[in-house]
């Protein structure tokens, strides 16, 4: 059976169903950390008695297409901001390591480096305060952030968006004595799955999230600062609509083929997905057992399913037929999951498994506007 590792990463180049062209909702929630990220980056740079010279910065699960230079974009302009604000001389040197998954799209973050790099030496123009556009070093760092992948001390900022609900594997337990999926005719956590469901989701992210607290700790300076965002929700129910809906409604499309034959049932019964969406107090207690950090800020933002698609260009089809918010949406959400589905399932029923959600989401939003629940957490690294 292939890992999350192997087959966790976002549909790669800039097609139709690529990640590329259809993170617009995960643009609106990397803007909507902007604030805490100005935050972080303006008590780093007032906490030293001398400047900075040389700062680490990681964003962590980065994914590729726009959005992963953007969020450097954004550091470097709140870097150059408050050190213009402040009449610091600013880091001479800041290096940024781009982390995600080792299958992930890095070609796609790289050809697009020049056009960055353009623009850090524009943004630079505006302030007169250092030599941030020719001394700005970019570089990949593959591998699973549920463990070490830095050296010790080296970063003063860490950036994570939209991406540690994502577990470093499918919880244990999710099977009887005969080899069978317990959580029937589901993909997630639902209100019909048995409480040894919700359970071994729990136990998998209070295990994640204490490794990647831990990692974190040895390898950020004291006084440090982490940006997390996660997909959440606000009740402390597991199975409350805001955090698990579209995958009920993935669920229901696939139990339609199962209905005319096109899926066989123990194939979607033996699928779970390697996601979970954490409330705060499951935050909050792991951050407390794990002890390196401190809780700096916390926000709780809704989003909606189809928020930030308005700023698509083009937005219609293949044959030039304008698209539904259903269509819309399932579109962002195959170019998240496909490539796990995909090696499950097969490649042949994709696009037919899609536009049956489509379907179902339309129907859905036609009646409700349950919205996606973002929860944006500060952390400082303890003294």
């Amino acid at each position: 059976m292939e890992t999350v590792v192997e087959t966790l990463h976002m549909n790669k180049g800039a097609g139709e169903t690529s990640y590329a062209m259809n993170s617009f909702v995960q643009r609106k929630i990397i803007s909507l950390t902007n604030q805490a990220t100005e935050k972080a980056i303006m008590e780093i740079l007032c906490s030293k008695r001398r400047p900075i010279t040389k700062m680490g910065i990681a964003d962590l699960g980065c994914s590729s297409g726009p959005n992963a230079l953007r969020v450097i974009s954004e550091i470097v302009e709140a870097i150059n901001a408050t050190s213009s604000l402040l009449n610091h001389q600013a880091p001479k040197e800041l290096m940024f390591y781009m982390n995600d998954l080792f299958t992930n799209d890095f070609n796609n973050i790289f050809a697009s480096l020049p056009s960055f790099h353009k623009k850090i030496r524009q943004q630079k123009s505006n302030y007169n305060n250092g030599n941030i556009g020719s001394n700005c070093f970019v570089s990949a760092v593959p591998g699973s952030f549920y463990g070490r992948l830095f050296p010790t001390k080296s970063l003063h900022f860490v950036h994570s968006s939209s991406s540690l609900h994502w577990l470093s594997q499918v919880p244990c337990g999710l099977e009887d004595e005969r080899g069978r999926g317990l959580n029937k005719g589901k993909l997630y956590i639902s209100k019909s799955s048995p409480n040894c469901v919700l359970e071994a989701y729990l136990q998998q992210f209070q295990n994640d999230f204490s490794q990647f607290l831990e990692s974190r700790s040895q390898e950020m300076i004291n006084g440090g600062l982490m940006v997390l965002s996660f997909m959440g929700r606000k009740s402390k129910d597991p199975t409350s609509a805001n955090c698990c809906y579209q995958w009920e409604l993935l669920a229901n499309a696939l139990m339609t083929m199962v209905s005319e034959g096109l899926v066989k049932e123990e194939d979607v019964d033996s699928f779970n997905a390697p996601y979970y969406a954490p409330c705060f107090e499951e935050l909050k207690i792991e951050i407390e057992k794990e002890g390196s950090f401190m809780v700096n800020s916390y926000e709780t933002y809704e989003v909606d399913w189809d928020d930030g698609m308005e700023l698509q260009s083009d937005d219609n089809d293949l044959l030039g037929r304008k698209m539904s918010s259903g269509e819309r949406v399932a579109k962002t959400i195959r170019a998240v999951v496909e490539s796990m589905l995909e090696s499950h399932f097969g490649s042949h029923i994709m696009d037919d498994l899609f536009q049956r959600y489509a379907k179902l989401v339309e129907d859905h939003l036609s009646k409700t506007r349950t919205k996606y629940i973002n929860l944006v957490i500060s952390l400082v690294k303890r003294q």
